[in-house]
């Protein structure tokens, strides 16, 4: 996601999109994100366009909403503005920003505040988003500012956390394709304090949406999501732009390796409690031996252990091998896996002095991951390991 020019950095300094300035290139895109309105995205991202203005770059507001706020309203003294555009609505001139103007004028980087807003009906574009990729194919660099709650994919999730239908949304292709994705983050106390001090809403609003949008538990699971979100797509761009096995995870992912024995049951639920005290994802796999034909008790089993990955919203992964080490070892590459969960081995000391353990194996294969051997229930057999 982001350009492979920088270094990723939460909060960092103002970095300036302008190494290529062929006529022909595409606009960089600089997103602001947080939890709620008042964190400060606008005022931040005003800040750090005053900075590159008195560095030489033109610098050019193409949209601000201060929604009042005095502190926001004085940060984008300075800087030039480009003046709405009006559009007639049922007799009353409403304004939206003025695309064609700006692209006329043609800036190094423009400030576009509120990135989900849906523009006026009449207008050339639907949502405010849409105005922004035609600036940036006319190879203007853009910051523009959003919330979290305001993601598609997030939707639903936001409504059960606060109760509140978002309708404004952006798709997650904008942030995924963004070049680089600032996160704002207060804690919930000071945006509350914020709130009460009338620096965000009006004062006939702040109980109101204190009693509901602002509760506490709703800002810190918010705050959650969008720190979650930011360091996803961070994540996802290391994976993409190093070299294999050179990536170290920022999130634990939890793999728990089953077979036809029935503690293999025990061994999954132990293996969804690790995922819950570490809040990682859960993922189950079973290795099965082409060479081996299932009893219908054992596909019982591993149907038992389907079922209970999918009650602890887990993912269950069937692969074939004679090779169950490989197997498991590939897996754990392919789902960036940090932790792996399996039972402690039942096999003689002459088996595994023979021809190894599969614990014994899968250190040699794996390279920082994490393994788990668990020792259940000695009355029922494991699987060999």
């Amino acid at each position: 996601m982001f350009d492979n020019a920088q270094t990723p950095k939460v909060g960092a300094t103002p970095t300036p999109f302008l190494s290529d300035l062929s006529p022909a290139r595409r606009g960089k895109h600089k997103i602001y994100i947080g939890m709620a309105p008042g964190v400060g995205k606008t005022y931040r991202m005003l800040e750090e366009a005053h900075a590159l203005k008195y560095e030489g770059i033109d610098v050019v507001i193409g949209l601000l909403e201060t929604h009042g706020r005095k502190e926001t309203a004085q940060k984008a003294q300075g800087l030039e503005m480009i003046p709405r555009t009006s559009i007639l609505r049922d007799g009353l001139s409403l304004t939206e920003m003025d695309t064609d103007a700006i692209i006329k004028r043609s800036p190094q980087l423009v400030l576009v505040d509120e990135l989900a807003h849906t523009n006026v009906p009449g207008s050339l574009r639907e949502k405010r988003y849409q105005d922004v990729e035609v600036i940036l194919a006319a190879g203007i660099d853009v910051y523009s500012t959003m919330n979290i709650q305001h993601l598609e994919s997030l939707n639903d999730l936001v409504a059960r956390i606060t109760g509140v239908v978002v309708r404004e949304r952006v798709p997650d292709r904008i942030l995924e394709e963004a070049d680089e994705v600032v996160v704002i983050d207060v804690t919930p106390e000071t945006l509350q304090e914020r709130l009460r001090e009338g620096k965000i809403y009006a004062p006939q609003k702040i109980q109101q949406s204190l009693d509901n949008f602002f509760q506490r538990r709703n800002l810190i699971a918010l705050r959650e999501l969008a720190l979650r979100e930011v360091a996803d797509n961070v994540e996802e761009d290391a994976v993409a732009t190093t070299l294999e096995g050179q990536f170290c995870n920022i999130h634990e992912r939890v793999l728990v390796c089953v077979s036809t024995y029935p503690n293999s049951v025990q061994l999954l639920r132990r293996g969804a409690r690790i995922a819950s005290y570490m809040n990682a994802p859960l993922y189950v796999v079973f290795v099965a031996n082409p060479e081996y034909f299932l009893t219908k008790e054992e596909s019982l089993y591993i149907e038992t252990c389907e079922k209970l990955c999918k009650e602890f919203e887990g993912t269950f992964i069937r692969v074939t091998s004679t090779d169950i080490a490989q197997a498991i070892a590939q897996v754990a590459q392919q789902y960036r896996i940090t932790q792996i969960v399996i039972g402690v081995s039942q096999r003689s000391r002459w088996h595994i002095f023979f021809k190894g353990s599969l614990t014994h194996k899968l250190l040699r294969l794996l390279k920082n991951v994490d393994l788990h051997i668990i020792s259940t229930d000695k009355n029922n057999k494991l699987s060999p390991v």
